[in-house]
C-alpha cells in the first residue's frame, strides 16, 4: 500500500501544472493561457471535423493521429478522418469556417483550448486548422506511465504572410522523396512558401514536352517530370504550402545555353591572316554545364528575338504546372562579360538608349512580365532586378549583405521605400553553416527606420535560403534544419520573442522530433561517420564532432573549385554542423569560470578537457585502419595539447607554459585541416588568458 501510494504522488506530482517555460512550441504563439488541470489521453481519444473546410484538413488530421499514436503508443480505435462529423462526440472537435486559399495573405490565425475532457479547435480556414494541430503535437506531456495535454488556451496567427525556405535543386539534383521530407518538416514549424530552385548553370531540371533538348543534354538525366512536378505541387498544397518555382535568367544560364548556344551572348573572334572578325556564337560556341561553384559568364543575349520566343514557350509549359501566383526569374550575379564584348549587343544598347548593364537587364526582364501575366503569375527576382525602370508589379528578393560589401538588408528598405513588395534572404542563408543565433535575431522588419506603415506592409516576410553546392541528399537536411526552426519562429512569432537561452532548450526537441517526419539530420550523421571510420566503432568520431563545425561562408569550398558538383560529400565536414553541442556547453562553462570562478564550472571544465586528451589517442587508434580519419589528426592532437596545457592552469601546475598556451592555441585556431574548425577555440582562448 505504501509503494501504491508513493507511485500515485509521483503520477500527480508529474502530471501538476506546468510552466510557459517548460513549454517546447516552435514557433511561440502570439498568445498562450496556461490553466489548471490536463487532458489525459487514451485509446478512445478521436477526432471530428466541422464546418466547410478543403479536404486537405482530412489529410491532416489523419497524420495527426499518425504522429500521436507514434509517440504515445496508444492504438488509437480512429484510424482516418475522411469526412466532416464523423465522430460528433470526439474528444477533439477541428471547426474550419471555410476552405482556404494556398498563397498569401490568408488568415491563418487559430484558437486551441485544451479542456479536462475536450480539445476544441477553431479556425477561419482549414490552413489555420492545421496550425493548431501542429501546436497540439508539441503541447503533448508525459509522466512514468502516461500521455497528456495540459489545459491551455491559445490564441496564434502568423506576423507575416511570407515564411519561407527555398531548396536549390540545380546544382545537386534533390530527389522528391527530399523535396517532401522538407514539406512535411515545413508544415510542421508553419511555414507556407516553398521556393523551388531548378534551372542554374550546374543543370534543368524539368521535363520539357517542347524541347527534350533541355534534359537531354543539360540535366545529366537528372530531372523532375511533369507528373512528379504535379504532385510535388499537390503534396504541399496538402499542407497550406505555396511553391513558387525559379528559372534563373538571364546569367546562370550555361545549363540553358548547354541546350540552346544560339541564344548565348559569347562572341568569338577567329584570325583571318592579318586582320581579326569577330563572329556571333551560333555554330562556334559551345557551351557545357558547370560543374564547379560560383559566378561564370554564359548570360542569355536580349538583343535575339529568339531568346524571347524560346523563354516564352518554356514560360507557355512550365508555368501551368505550378497554380500559384508568383514565378522567381532569378535576375541574380549577372556580370555582364559577354554583353560587354558582343558588338550587336553593344549597337543593340545604344539604338534602344540603354545606357548600361543594369538598364538592359532591366529590358530583358521587362520583357518577361506579360510573358507571366497571361498565366496570371506575378514576376519575383532577385534584388539585382530593382533598378529605376523596373515594374512595381515586381517583387523583390533581398539577398545581399556585408559579405556582398552592403549593409544588411538595405535594399529591403529601398524595396519597401520605392514601391516594391519585398522579402528578406539575407541573414537566412543556412548553406552559410552560421550558428543559429545569426539568423534568430536577423529580422525583416528593420528596426530604427522611418518606414511608414504602408511601406512596412510591403515587407512580405522572408525564407530561408538552401544553396545545394555543398550538400547531397544524404546531407542536406542537416544544414536546413534544426536552424530553420529557428527561422520560422522569427518569421511567425512576436519580435518580441528573442530570448536564445529559451529558443536553443526548445530547438533541441523540436530537432528530435523532425525525425518522425523523415528528416535525416541526426540519422545520417552516423551514417557519414561509419564510413570515416571504415565501419569500427564511431564514438571517438562523435565525441570530435561535437567541438567542430564546417568551415563557414563559403571558405570550405574557396573560388568554387575544390568542390566540383560530382565531388564526395562523405567526409568529416559532412557529418559536422553548425552549432556543435559541446562546443555551446564548453564555452558557456568558461563564460561563468571568468565571470565567477566557481569550483562547479572548473570542474565541469576539467571533464571536457580529459576527454579530449584522451579522445585523440583514440582517434589515433582508429586511424590505424581508416585513412579518412588521418586528416583529423593535426587539429585533434593540437586540442589535446592545449587541453593538457589548461588542466596543468587549473591545477596550479608549474608545468604549464603560458607561451607554449599561447602556441598551441593558435594551432587550434586553423583552419587547414579537414575543412573543420574548432568551435571550442573562442573558450579556450579566454581560458589562456585569464
Amino acid at each position: 500500500m505504501k509503494y501504491l501510494f508513493i507511485l500515485f504522488f509521483i503520477t500527480l506530482s508529474t502530471t501538476a501544472q506546468v510552466s510557459k517555460e517548460s513549454l517546447n512550441l516552435m514557433p511561440w504563439p502570439q498568445k498562450i493561457e496556461l490553466k489548471s488541470g490536463n487532458f489525459a489521453l487514451n485509446s478512445s481519444f478521436k477526432v471530428n471535423v466541422t464546418g466547410q473546410p478543403n479536404s486537405r484538413i482530412f489529410v491532416a488530421a489523419s497524420n495527426f493521429l499518425r504522429r500521436l499514436d507514434g509517440r504515445t503508443g496508444l492504438f488509437f480505435k480512429q484510424g482516418f478522418v475522411t469526412a466532416t462529423n464523423e465522430f460528433p462526440n470526439a474528444q477533439l472537435q477541428i471547426n474550419c469556417v471555410k476552405s482556404g486559399k494556398i498563397g498569401l495573405y490568408e488568415d491563418e490565425s487559430y484558437q486551441l483550448i485544451i479542456e479536462s475532457n475536450t480539445i476544441a479547435i477553431n479556425a477561419s480556414s482549414d490552413l489555420g486548422a492545421m496550425h493548431a494541430l501542429e501546436t497540439l503535437l508539441q503541447l503533448l506531456q508525459n509522466n512514468a506511465t502516461s500521455f497528456y495535454f495540459p489545459n491551455v488556451t491559445i490564441t496564434d496567427m502568423p506576423r507575416f504572410t511570407w515564411r519561407g525556405l527555398m531548396i536549390d535543386a540545380a546544382r545537386h539534383f534533390q530527389p522528391v522523396d527530399v523535396i517532401k521530407r522538407n514539406l512535411d518538416a515545413m508544415a510542421a514549424m508553419k511555414m507556407n512558401v516553398f521556393h523551388w530552385h531548378l534551372v542554374d548553370d550546374q543543370g534543368w531540371r524539368i521535363e520539357m514536352k517542347k524541347h527534350k533538348v533541355l534534359t537531354d543534354k543539360a540535366s545529366d538525366g537528372l530531372f523532375y517530370t511533369r507528373e512528379e512536378i504535379k504532385g510535388i505541387v499537390k503534396y504541399a498544397a496538402d499542407r497550406g504550402i505555396l511553391i513558387v518555382p525559379e528559372i534563373d535568367v538571364p546569367g546562370h544560364a550555361s545549363a540553358i545555353l548547354t541546350a540552346f548556344p544560339e541564344i548565348g551572348s559569347k562572341v568569338v573572334t577567329i584570325n583571318k591572316g592579318s586582320s581579326e572578325t569577330t563572329q556571333k556564337a551560333s555554330g562556334l560556341v559551345t557551351y557545357t554545364l558547370e560543374r564547379n561553384a560560383g559566378i561564370f559568364t554564359p548570360t542569355l543575349d536580349p538583343s535575339n528575338p529568339r531568346t524571347y520566343q524560346l523563354l516564352n514557350e518554356i514560360f507557355d509549359e512550365v508555368c501551368p504546372l505550378f497554380p500559384g501566383k508568383y514565378f522567381h526569374i532569378g535576375g541574380d550575379e549577372n556580370e555582364g562579360k559577354d554583353w560587354d564584348a558582343n558588338p550587336k549587343i553593344q549597337e543593340f544598347m545604344k539604338k534602344n538608349k540603354l545606357a548600361n548593364n543594369h538598364e538592359l537587364q532591366t529590358y530583358f526582364t521587362m520583357q518577361l512580365i506579360p510573358m507571366l501575366k497571361k498565366h496570371q503569375k506575378e514576376l519575383m527576382g532577385w534584388e539585382e532586378i530593382m533598378t529605376k525602370n523596373m515594374s512595381k508589379e515586381a517583387i523583390i528578393h533581398s539577398w545581399k549583405g556585408p559579405n556582398e560589401g552592403v549593409a544588411a538588408g538595405s535594399s529591403l528598405i529601398a524595396a519597401a521605400t520605392n514601391g516594391y513588395k519585398t522579402v528578406l534572404s539575407n541573414g537566412f542563408y543556412v548553406d552559410l553553416v552560421q550558428g543559429v543565433e545569426n539568423h534568430y535575431l536577423n529580422d525583416p522588419m528593420p528596426k530604427n527606420t522611418s518606414l511608414s506603415s504602408e511601406e512596412k506592409a510591403r515587407i512580405l516576410g522572408g525564407e530561408a535560403t538552401m544553396w545545394s553546392e555543398l550538400v547531397t541528399p544524404e546531407t542536406i537536411d542537416s544544414r536546413i534544419w534544426p536552424r530553420t526552426a529557428a527561422i520560422a519562429e522569427r518569421l511567425w512569432s512576436d519580435a518580441s520573442v528573442t530570448d536564445l537561452a529559451s529558443m536553443r532548450k526548445r530547438l533541441k526537441t523540436i530537432s528530435f522530433r523532425l525525425e518522425e517526419l523523415g528528416i535525416t539530420h541526426i540519422r545520417n550523421k552516423e551514417v557519414v561517420l561509419r564510413n570515416i571510420s571504415n565501419n569500427q566503432n564511431t564514438t571517438a568520431l562523435q565525441t570530435f564532432s561535437a567541438v567542430c563545425e564546417p568551415l563557414k561562408i563559403y571558405s570550405r569550398n574557396a573560388g568554387g573549385t575544390e568542390y566540383q558538383m560530382y565531388s564526395p560529400f562523405t567526409l568529416f565536414a559532412d557529418a559536422c554542423t553548425p552549432d556543435a553541442e559541446d562546443a555551446l556547453v564548453f564555452n558557456g562553462l568558461v563564460e561563468e569560470f571568468v565571470k565567477n570562478k566557481e569550483v562547479k564550472s572548473e570542474k565541469e571544465i576539467a571533464l571536457f578537457l580529459n576527454k579530449w586528451i584522451q579522445n585523440h589517442k583514440e582517434l589515433e587508434v582508429l586511424s590505424q585502419n581508416a585513412p579518412l580519419v588521418q586528416p583529423l589528426l593535426p587539429l585533434s592532437k593540437a586540442l589535446q595539447d592545449i587541453s593538457e596545457q589548461l588542466l596543468y592552469k587549473l591545477q596550479k601546475n608549474s608545468s604549464y607554459n603560458a607561451g607554449t598556451a599561447k602556441e598551441l592555441l593558435e594551432k587550434c585556431n586553423s583552419k587547414a585541416h579537414a575543412d573543420v574548425e574548432l568551435a571550442v577555440y573562442l573558450g579556450l582562448k579566454k581560458m589562456v588568458e585569464l
